[in-house]
Parts: C-alpha cells; sequence; structure tokens
C-alpha cells in the first residue's frame, strides 16, 4: 500500500516567459467580475480560466516594464506575485530582469549533519546593508568555519528597514537589499566558496503594510488568529490556490535561486485541519524537486510545539521537514548562564533542563509547565540529532529583548566561551548569530520603517506595552535604531581576537573530530550532579570517545571518569597554555565557567 503524499499540481501565478516569445500574467481573483492587465495607459482583457484564475498572453514585453491589475475596472493594485517592486509596496509591479547565469553546476546541495549555520540580517550585516555586502564577505565566513548562511527574510517589506518578517510581497525580493540577480549572485559565490544558503520565508502571516492580497481572494482566515496577523488560510473554502501560492513560493526559491533550505517561520501557526497538513503537502513538492534537479533542498520549522511529528518521515506519520529550531536548549543555556527567570525562563535555570536537551532534545516532554500552565511535549524518540538546531543567540531571542542585548553586553568572555562550546560541540546542528563569534557588542533592536502614520504609532506603543515592566523600548521608526543595530566589525581588539579565535578552534574541532560529527543519539551520553553545576557529556564514534565536561558555577569542580580508558586534555577554555598532564584515576578538575574537553585513549597508551 502507498502510504506516500502525491503531490498536487497548481497553476502558478505571475509572470512567466514561454518558450515563443510571449509573456504570460496570471492572477487569482475568484472573487471579481472583470480583470484587466494595464501596461503603460493600455488595459489589456484578462480571461477566465477557471477556479478564479485570470490570464493574458503579451508580445513583446521587456524587462523593466511596469504594471498593474485593475480589478472591477476601478481598483488598481500590484501582482500578489509579484517578483520584483522597485518602487516599494505601494508602487507597481516590474517585469524582473532575468541576466544571471549561475556557474554552480557541480554543488549539491549540503547535507543536514554537515550543516553549521550562521543566521544574518541583510540590512545590518554589513555597512553596505545589501546582497553584494554579504558576498564580499565570505571568504570571512568559510575562514571562521561554518559551513551555510542563513538569511533573514528578503521578501519585500515597507520602507528600507525591516527584520524582514513584514513582508508583503512573497515572490519579491526586498529592492533596498538589491535585485534578484544580485541575490542570485550571492548564492552562486556562496556555494563557489562551499557555503550553503538558507532563507527564511514566512508563511504564518503577512505585514500589515502594502498587503493587497485581501483585494485578490480568500488568502486569509479568521477561523484562527496569530500574534502578527490574520492567519493563512491553509483549510477553508478556496484555500487549494492559497497552499498552491506558498507551495510555489517555496519551489522558486529553491529552484530559480538555488536557494539549498528555507528556514520556515512559525510553523506552529500554520493553521490546517485538513487530511493533509500544508507542511506535509510542501515537503512533499521538495523531495520531488530534489529528484528533478538532483540537488538536496531542506526544510527546516521553527516550532513552538514540542511534537516530533513535523520532523518525522511521512511514513510513521509525520510531516516530514528536515530540522527543527529548538528554543528549549537556548532557554536552559540561557536561564544558566544569566540567572534570568522572567517569562518562559521560569520554566528553566536548573542544570537538569540544560541535561535533558543536551539527551532528548525537548527540554519539556510531557512534563508541566509553570510557564504554559498545562503539560507540554512529546520525546522524539528514533529521530537523529541533526534534525535539531541549537543556538545561544538569535534573532529572536537577542531581538525580542527590551534593549536588544547581546549575550556580550552582560556576560564574561568566560561565559560566552562556554555558551559558544556548549553549541558548537552539541551533537545538534549548532547555528550563530551574526557577530557572536567575536562577542559583538553593538544590539540587535527591533526596526521599521513604515509610511502609515497610524500604524507607526501602533507598532511603537505596542511595543512599549510589551516591555512596560522593563523600561522604555526603543523606538522601532527611528533610524538610529537601525544604525545601532549594524555589526561594527571590531575584530581587532584583544577581548574581540581571543572570542573570535576560540569560535573558529571550536569550529576546527568540530570538523576533525569524528566524535563530534556522529549525530547518532546512542553516541552521546550525559551526566550531570545538579548540586556541582557539572555537565559532562560522552561523544563517540567507531575511531574515537571524547570527554565534554562543562562547568556552569563559580567553583572548581571534580569528576571521576569510571570507564575504561585514559584521558588527554584537547581543548580548555580557561586557559592558553599547553594541555595539561593525563589527570590521575581518572578525576578530572573543570575551572569555573569553562570547558574542558579529553580524549578518551586505551590502557597502555
Amino acid at each position: 500500500m502507498d502510504t506516500t503524499i502525491q503531490p498536487i499540481n497548481y497553476l502558478n501565478a505571475g509572470v512567466t516567459r514561454q518558450p515563443d516569445g510571449t509573456t504570460v500574467f496570471r492572477v487569482w481573483a475568484p472573487f471579481r467580475q472583470v480583470v484587466a492587465l494595464r501596461l503603460g495607459d493600455n488595459d489589456i482583457p484578462m480571461n477566465a480560466t477557471g477556479h478564479g484564475y485570470w490570464e493574458a498572453k503579451v508580445t513583446d514585453i521587456q524587462p523593466g516594464t511596469p504594471y498593474w491589475y485593475i480589478l472591477d475596472e476601478d481598483l488598481r493594485r500590484p501582482d500578489p506575485a509579484s517578483y520584483w517592486q522597485p518602487e516599494g509596496v505601494h508602487g507597481p509591479s516590474f517585469i524582473a530582469a532575468s541576466n544571471f547565469t549561475f556557474t554552480d553546476h557541480d554543488w549539491k546541495g549540503i547535507a543536514p549533519e554537515k550543516l553549521v549555520i550562521y543566521e544574518l540580517h541583510t540590512g545590518t550585516f554589513s555597512p553596505e546593508g545589501t546582497f553584494d555586502g554579504i558576498r564580499q564577505r565570505l571568504p570571512y565566513l568559510k575562514d571562521l568555519g561554518i559551513t551555510a548562511i542563513e538569511l533573514m527574510p528578503v521578501a519585500q517589506f515597507p520602507g528600507n528597514r525591516n527584520w524582514g518578517y513584514d513582508g508583503v510581497f512573497p515572490f519579491a525580493v526586498q529592492n533596498s537589499y538589491g535585485t534578484p540577480d544580485d541575490l542570485k549572485a550571492l548564492v552562486n559565490a556562496a556555494h563557489k566558496a562551499g557555503l550553503g544558503v538558507i532563507l527564511d520565508v514566512v508563511y504564518n502571516h503577512l505585514g500589515p503594510e502594502g498587503n493587497y492580497l485581501r483585494d485578490f481572494g480568500p488568502y486569509f482566515t479568521d477561523k484562527y488568529k496569530t500574534p502578527w496577523g490574520d492567519a493563512i488560510n491553509f483549510d477553508g473554502p478556496y484555500c487549494d490556490a492559497v497552499r498552491g501560492f506558498f507551495i510555489q513560493n517555496a519551489l522558486r526559491w529553491l529552484d530559480e535561486f538555488h536557494i539549498d533550505a528555507l528556514r520556515m517561520d512559525a510553523v506552529h501557526a500554520y493553521f490546517d485541519s485538513s487530511a493533509v497538513h500544508f507542511t506535509a503537502e510542501l515537503a512533499t513538492a521538495v523531495r520531488d524537486l530534489e529528484t528533478r534537479c538532483g540537488r538536496r533542498k531542506l526544510l527546516i520549522g521553527e516550532i513552538d510545539l514540542n511534537d516530533p511529528r513535523y520532523v518525522s518521515p511521512p511514513l510513521q506519520g509525520g510531516y516530514g521537514l528536515d530540522g527543527q529550531w529548538v528554543d528549549e536548549f537556548h532557554h536552559a543555556l540561557h536561564a544558566l548562564l544569566t540567572g534570568e527567570q522572567q517569562g518562559y525562563y521560569e520554566d528553566f535555570g536548573s542544570l537538569e533542563a540544560l541535561a535533558r536537551s543536551f539527551s532528548d532534545v525537548y527540554v519539556y516532554t510531557g512534563q508541566y509547565s509553570v510557564h504554559r500552565k498545562r503539560r507540554f511535549g512529546k520525546k522524539p524518540e528514533g529521530l537523529p540529532f541533526h534534525q535539531f538546531v541549537v543556538f545561544s543567540q538569535n534573532h529572536d531571542q537577542v531581538g525580542n529583548r527590551l534593549l536588544g542585548d547581546r549575550l556580550s553586553a552582560n556576560l564574561p568572555v568566560a561565559a560566552l566561551k562556554l555558551a559558544a562550546a556548549a553549541v558548537i560541540l552539541s551533537p545538534f546542528i549548532p547555528l550563530l548569530f551574526m557577530g557572536e563569534e567575536y562577542g559583538e557588542k553593538n544590539p540587535f533592536r527591533f526596526f521599521t520603517s513604515h509610511s502609515d502614520p497610524d500604524l507607526v504609532k501602533a507598532v511603537k506603543e505596542g511595543r512599549q506595552q510589551e516591555f512596560a515592566h522593563e523600561g522604555t523600548a526603543p523606538d522601532p521608526q527611528a533610524e538610529e535604531t537601525f544604525n545601532g543595530s549594524k555589526l561594527s566589525w571590531n575584530i581587532q581588539d584583544e577581548t574581540s581576537a581571543a572570542i573570535l579565535s576560540f569560535y573558529k578552534t571550536l569550529l576546527q574541532l568540530r570538523q576533525s573530530r569524528p566524535a563530534l560529527q556522529n549525530t547518532a543519539r546512542e553516541a552521546t551520553t550525559v551526566y550531570f550532579r545538579e548540586q556541582s553545576s557539572l555537565l559532562v557529556l560522552e561523544r563517540s564514534a567507531k575511531e574515537e570517545r571524547l570527554l565534554l565536561a562543562f562547568n556552569l558555577g563559580s567553583e572548581v569542580q571534580s569528576f571521576v571518569y569510571e570507564n575504561n580508558g585514559r584521558l588527554r586534555e584537547i581543548l580548555n577554555s580557561s586557559v592558553d597554555a599547553a594541555p595539561a598532564k593525563p589527570p590521575a584515576s581518572g578525576e578530572i578538575a573543570v575551572p569555573p565557567m569553562s570547558v574542558v574537553v579529553y580524549e578518551i585513549g586505551s590502557y597502555g597508551n
């Protein structure tokens, strides 16, 4: 019996160039009586082709040509599937030029177990704030030791300053970052450097300003609510075209732009009661694309549900995602290092919570959560560790603080090194947030550049209300909030250079040691003693065994290794001196707020 999900062939919206030189314009507007394509001063009637789609064929149209859709003879709107909005979200759509030729023919994608992700925001990563600014710094990132960059959303948003989660044209590349060909050039250069590219996409809502999809059809539903805007209509009447719209979007980034993976924002807000969940249908479409293009394509979900169904194989009743962000690892580590216990951190703060995350991935696997006020989670049994992405910082966990302050603003260097080691030497996929590798001090704040005065006021007041108990929140609309969030690239001073050197050492260690590359569950054993602040991991592969000792306390802690094998120190975050002599009788002493890594050898060596 075939239990796989069969792909559905949806009609593609937007503009398509045909082999005969004609250009097809297609838009979904099921409730409109008349739809026309406006080119210059001419309105070209569009033909209804069934299921709510309208179509027009045009000859001799050139890249750079602006166009609009005219709905019921009086409502002028840009194309929901626009590829290019150089005049912003309220301007016309443009026929995008496509002159770039990829030269990454030998690139076959990247396996999940090889991922070391570097998350960045295009506008604040470089002084230029563009795709080209990222491309110029690819050699630095390659030298650092990461294997893939992750771009925060680049879909067209209002203005030129935004995190990207307020995008309203899912197919269009943000005009202040560069052209579609500039993004392709970045991907091509990354592949030439041996780096993968992950793109953050938002399929749970669209932003408020410039969101014209309601004028075309029922893209949204009142049946569900999200904290950020109306939920997408994945399971109501007319949802087939909506599902097709977003699946087409995902496939375009992965295929036309040669993107290697999508990080899907807030998948828990993909509300769908269909027999086949949208997430599963999307995963099936991506697997089909993999077969056609001969390259690995990945889907990684941000999911605020400790539910392994999302990353389980379809044959086991899962949705088939390749990976998942694990916020609970962050929460457990952050609460221990900072002592913070407010908000969702009230569920964390114990060494047991961090140990549980190292052993089970999720901290909550059915226990009662004080913060959620209910039992929460299920153990993800049988799933390899390389399906889970962990971090000590990311855009959410930094930017959604009152001041957008990073760990480097609050913790000593020893603690920063410890946090880095916990992430990079874990059996999971490590993710670094831009600048953390050298202890960047500039914050990463929440910023916008809306043009609607009422919306500007509402966002500012909402942000202040959210943090009323903590203090005054920076004005999201102020240009200085954005400029102050740019990386300083201050990597020359002694402290920054030392942190950067340690990150490189950790990443080189991960890449060179088989035990650190083994993501099988049975290859990691966790020991901890709550009272001692000492967490110990034994990681193994056929060729070697390593012992990793993390001391998250302020006093020296000892540990007796009772299994067979002598210990040889290969890393100590607390000193720059040569490795110490092998400890006697298997007893090790771990300095305060540090990590020590030992190679476990055979007796007689």
